[in-house]
């Protein structure tokens, strides 16, 4: 597999759990487990391909074949926080749409 589809995984996952984890862990933002981690694993997609571009440090898997845990661990902290931060954005977006409604 390309190096590039593997972080695209790495980034996929990892913002679905970022998303699933906002969800729990603030109910206001929650938009039930499902859309929590599609919106989450879009956000991780998005969020750590544009991380990749702007560190490069991190933007590939080791160019030698092997393993580099350093650039794995980027990729899941990009991602799940991209994914987070996405999830909470939809999230109050979502609330205002529905608290103007309601209004």
């Amino acid at each position: 597999m390309s190096q590039a589809f593997i972080n695209l995984i790495i980034q996929l996952i990892s913002g679905a759990v970022g998303g699933a984890g906002v969800g729990k862990a603030a109910k206001s933002l929650d938009l039930g487990p499902a859309a929590n981690a599609i919106v989450g694993a879009v956000g991780g997609a998005g969020g750590g391909s544009i991380l990749s571009s702007l560190i490069p440090a991190i933007a590939g898997t080791a160019a030698n074949g092997g393993f580099d845990i350093a650039v794995f661990a980027g990729q899941l902290v990009g991602g799940g926080v991209s994914g987070a931060i996405v999830t909470a954005i939809v999230g109050l977006v979502r609330n205002a749409i529905a608290q103007r409604q309601r209004a």
